[in-house]
């Protein structure tokens, strides 16, 4: 199987920071942010990965990730020309992927504490769709939502952000996809903000009843606020401690 870190965007929760660096390179205990999911996969057996990342920014990870050797994995790198949402970075890795090929889609500000194997190979054993991974949390109206069928057996929909959450769970930025995915990218329309959002990818997913899940048990946070990135930099030290 092989692997996307999406790893774009502005960063703009973290200025004055971004304003000079990426925020997946940021520090996160003694590692840049990026390094965290670079290894997860490699623990995982996916050494084949896609990183996909601004114009300003491609020169950095280059410079720092190289072709991977050191790192024990391959890298392929991609240049999103401007911010156009997660679903639009992610139509960049069709040809990297391939026309039947099932693979996984990393948030690079998303660090968790679970190994990635167990979920790859349950993806694995499924015929075909895709599977997000969620986390029960406190705050769940600052994420998407998953609204589960009346028997508990699959993802319904999933609702971006709710005023009233119908569960505590939420969608991690962790994704996988059958290959069928860039057609559905092709067929989402941008959302108010422009953009093309990765929800709607995966409520295509939903509707056609080929959404599946499982939850994270150990920690994770999305780093892409001062206090996550704090307590992400705060768990990883604890972790080697």
């Amino acid at each position: 199987m092989r692997a996307v870190i999406l790893a774009g965007g502005t960063g703009s929760r973290l200025r004055p920071l971004t304003n000079l660096i990426n925020k997946h390179l940021l520090p996160v205990g003694e590692q840049p942010m990026i390094s965290h999911a670079v290894n997860k996969l490699r623990q995982a057996g996916v050494t084949d990965i896609l990183i996909i990342t601004s114009r300003s920014a491609a020169g950095m990870f280059t410079a720092y990730l190289g072709s991977g050797d050191s790192e024990g994995v391959a890298l392929t790198y991609k240049v999103q020309e401007q911010a156009g949402g997660i679903a639009e970075a992610l139509a960049l890795a069709e040809g990297f992927v391939g026309l039947d090929d099932k693979f996984i889609v990393l948030l690079g500000d998303n660090l968790f504490e679970d190994p990635l194997k167990p979920h790859i190979e349950a993806f694995r054993q499924q015929k075909d769709g895709a599977m997000v991974l969620l986390k029960e949390v406190h705050d769940p109206e600052r994420y998407g939502v998953p609204v589960f069928t009346g028997d508990g057996s699959r993802i319904e929909r999933i609702e971006e952000k709710p005023e009233n959450p119908s569960s505590s769970f939420c969608v991690t930025g962790i994704y996988m996809y059958d290959a069928s995915v860039f057609d559905r990218v092709r067929a989402i329309e941008p959302s108010a903000r422009g953009e093309l959002e990765i929800t709607d990818v995966n409520n295509a997913y939903a509707a056609d009843g080929k959404l599946s899940s499982r939850k994270l048990e150990g920690w994770w946070t999305d780093a892409g606020t001062f206090d996550s990135l704090y307590e992400a930099s705060a768990r990883m030290r604890g972790a080697r401690g």
